[in-house]
């Protein structure tokens, strides 16, 4: 099976994460993907293979012989996809992109002036939407070529490599991925989450993250008679979020500048809930942040009075830079064998966070690499196959270890 077949197959499953459930997965679901993996890596023979009661399956590719005593390496990927845009009954198409425009459908097309590096994909085969949901090529792309780089190893006894180990988590979208990833089972001594963008992309720095959930208790009176007794909590909750810097947002910032991000707000007269996201690679400036919003929240409350404004704040991850730093080995072999592959490797910060970044704190350096996907988490999704195809010769190059070309 090609690497594109496998994704194929893997986003027709429904794999949305969910926020606000409190169940491991927070969506039985993704098991379905997950039983539907562990059978397939049974099948291809690789060892240990399991998928325990919270949804994480495992599986074990051991050592050529001669090789059993090198370090384990292991490839991470997930399973779920976002909630901002719906993941059920995606209609993927795949075509071969000649330049200009992609429609999607009747009125949704992915724009060359919105998008202008579609061209670099002139030339290649694309997998788009139809422009209703999302692909899924974060992460089922890193997914399938993880599994065709394993299927490829098996295939090729003569290719010498060390002990691997996969790892295929549920809920990273809503930053669970890493909650109950058995670090001891995995038994490595690094890893690689598959789980970028553009194909070349190599990232070990990343956002520190915090989560933030605001609740803002008004007093509603009828409007008639409301004058100096009505707290309208929607107002205040406008004048919180005024009081934000306006330029710090993720459509004012790139590279290592970092933002506030409001991303839901619900409620009424009485009671608003708002929730945001705070995000910065430099650990000062991320503390700052929090410290900023507590202040806000401070000032509120001393204004409307006490117990106006509930702040709770609680850190998501940080950046795993300070873990990969002591290990650039595991950059430069990821880079040797993107070269190797006729693939130009390209260090990036993340915008963002991968399981990677909670598995580095948990003792397993977890650099991320490029799956071949763009646009994430929207209908204008896409992934190149020509890009899929060349992680998959990447991985082997990662796995091997006489150093020879690992060209497929």
């Amino acid at each position: 099976m090609t690497v594109a077949e496998r994704f194929l197959q893997y986003v027709s499953f429904d794999t949305t994460s969910c926020e606000e459930s409190e169940s491991v997965p927070s969506t039985d679901k993704q098991k379905l993907l997950g039983a539907h993996l562990a059978q397939e890596l049974k099948d291809l023979g690789l060892a240990g293979v399991r998928m325990d009661e919270s949804g994480y399956v495992y599986g074990f590719l051991p050592a050529t012989p001669g090789y059993e005593s090198l370090p384990a390496i292991g490839f991470i990927a997930h399973m779920d996809t976002s909630p901002a845009v719906s993941g059920r009954d995606i209609k993927p198409r795949r075509f071969r992109y000649e330049g200009g425009d992609i429609p999607l459908n009747g009125e949704e097309s992915i724009r060359c002036a919105v998008f202008p590096f579609l061209e670099k994909y002139r030339g290649q085969e694309l997998i788009v939407t139809d422009g209703t949901t999302l692909l899924g090529a974060d992460d089922k792309a890193g997914v399938a070529e993880i599994i065709s780089a394993a299927e490829y190893l098996l295939a090729h006894p003569e290719i010498p490599h060390g002990p691997l180990a996969l790892g295929f988590t549920p809920d990273e979208e809503i930053g669970r991925g890493a909650d109950h990833f058995d670090v001891a089972g995995f038994g490595c001594e690094y890893a690689y989450t598959v789980d970028g963008g553009s194909l070349g992309e190599i990232e070990y720095e990343n956002f520190n993250a915090a989560g933030a959930k605001i609740s803002i208790q008004g007093v509603n009176i009828h409007p008639g008679s409301a004058k100096n007794k009505m707290k309208n909590a929607v107002l205040i909750a406008r004048e919180l979020i005024n009081l934000l810097p306006e330029a710090e947002t993720p459509g004012h910032t790139e590279g290592y500048e970092g933002f506030y991000h409001v991303s839901d707000i619900n409620g009424n007269e009485s009671l608003v809930v708002l929730r945001l996201i705070i995000r910065d690679h430099d650990k000062e400036k991320f503390e700052a942040r929090k410290l900023f919003l507590r202040r806000a929240a401070s000032f509120l409350n001393e204004k409307y009075g006490s117990g106006t404004i509930k702040l709770e704040l609680n850190d998501s991850y940080f950046n795993m830079r300070e873990k990969i730093e002591p290990r650039m080995d595991i950059i430069h072999r990821a880079e040797a064998a993107m070269k190797a592959a006729g693939v130009e490797p390209t260090r990036v910060p993340i915008r963002g966070g991968t399981d990677g970044a909670r598995l580095s704190y948990m003792g397993l350096p977890c650099p991320n690499l490029s799956t071949g996907g763009e646009n994430f988490h929207g209908i204008h999704e896409f992934v190149s196959v020509d890009a899929m195809e060349k992680m998959v010769e990447v991985l082997v190059g990662i796995a091997r270890c006489d150093g020879a070309d690992q060209s497929l």
